[in-house]
């Protein structure tokens, strides 16, 4: 199975651990990240302590957990390679995630 098909069909909770330049550790729960086309993970972010650290150390750790029983899911080490804001490719992967999700995105 691909992490594409992996992420789009598992149900579970994430964590995304980074650092800032200093090295002071964080993690936060995160959503299931959107595996792209040629194989790169994109993650929709606010601009909070996570955001903020990942300007300074590029460098980030995703552990994902399966829902049900026992410990099953996947980890990734990440390296940051761009960032987008109110791009297209943004946007249709927020309406991905709030349709998938069930919100009302109006």
């Amino acid at each position: 199975m691909s992490l594409k098909d992996y992420f789009e069909n598992t149900q579970g909770t994430g964590v995304l651990a980074t650092a800032d330049k200093s090295g002071r550790v964080d993690a936060a729960v995160y959503s299931r990240p959107h595996i792209l086309d040629d194989g790169s993970v994109a993650f929709i972010m606010r601009d909070r302590l996570t955001h903020a650290n990942l300007q300074s150390n590029p460098h980030a750790a995703y552990l994902f957990i399966e829902k049900g029983p026992g410990y099953k899911g996947k980890r990734l080490f990440l390296t940051k390679l761009g960032e987008e804001q109110d791009t297209p490719l943004l946007q249709t992967l927020n309406l991905k995630r709030t349709l998938k999700e069930g919100q009302n995105f109006w």
